[in-house]
């Protein structure tokens, strides 16, 4: 991996356009402007990319305002986008048979799951389980699996790509929320304000959308401090690069491929007495 300067062209022969997603951008720094792998839907940026003297794969949902759903146009994931997820990874899996399994990293800036009547009736629960367990495969058999959060990690989106990482490391900065679903919605659910909501966040850390409040749940590997997360920099890639590094060599080094480490901590404690009750009864 290298930090060049960055550029957004999509396909070769592609005008030159602004990148339109945390998302994008990061995936253009990380993979050094690699060109996207043909055959995914546009809403989707996958490529090979040199990472750590060897090749990584990295995964990246983005923003298509022209996309045929509409409930995909502004981040998204949804039927097509899960499916096509689980398509990438497999990809990696099949190809690695017999060789050392590479590293996948998914790039992580979702905004939701899409939710709407057409993806409801289209299966989109079994597709965004599909992508989830595709990387949950990856991670069984061996490849490495890290989750970078660069942006919004929303809701079933988030647990298809990128929950089931080995590692999850996310940037320490405003932008970067993760959440069961956005504050207005919430809001909306729980019948009560945003307002009221973000009083409740202030002592209650699962209800918070900050970052730094959900370190607090131990489910984070790292929080990395950049000076600009939305066009990072050559020092923010740097930075960046030096840590999924590190994250690499803590998976090699790790002997186990589940998520139990993720438990541990204090904020966890009712997770981990529901955890013990449900073991305790089945």
């Amino acid at each position: 991996m290298s930090a060049t300067p960055i550029s957004h062209d999509r396909s070769p022969g592609a005008a030159q356009e602004p990148a339109s997603s945390r998302g994008a951008i990061w995936f253009d720094a990380l993979t050094g402007n690699a060109t996207p792998a043909q055959g995914y839907p546009t809403t989707l940026l996958v490529a090979d990319a040199p990472f750590a003297g060897s090749e990584a794969r990295f995964i990246s949902v983005v923003p298509d305002a022209n996309h045929a759903y509409p409930r995909v146009r502004k981040g998204e994931t949804g039927v097509i986008e899960g499916w096509a997820i689980a398509q990438a990874v497999h990809e990696v899996i099949a190809a690695d048979q017999g060789k050392t399994p590479r590293p996948i990293i998914a790039i992580v800036d979702v905004a939701s799951q899409a939710y709407g009547r057409r993806e409801e009736a289209l299966g989109l629960h079994q597709s965004l389980a599909g992508a989830a367990g595709a990387y949950a495969e990856a991670r069984l058999a061996g490849h490495p699996v890290i989750a970078l959060l660069v942006g919004k990690a929303m809701s079933g989106a988030f647990l298809a790509h990128g929950y089931q990482a080995n590692r999850l490391i996310a940037l320490d900065d405003v932008g970067v929320q993760v959440h069961a679903m956005g504050k207005s919605a919430a809001a909306r659910i729980t019948m009560r304000s945003v307002e009221d909501l973000e009083r409740l966040a202030a002592t209650v850390p699962p209800m918070a959308y900050d970052i730094s409040a959900y370190a607090t749940l131990g489910l984070l590997w790292r929080l990395v401090e950049v000076s600009n997360a939305q066009q990072p920099g050559t020092a923010d890639l740097a930075q960046v690069d030096t840590v999924l590094r590190d994250a690499l060599a803590d998976i090699q080094a790790d002997p186990t491929r589940g998520l139990a480490s993720r438990l541990g901590a204090e904020n966890r404690q009712a997770s981990a007495r529901v955890r013990a009750k449900l073991r305790a009864q089945w």
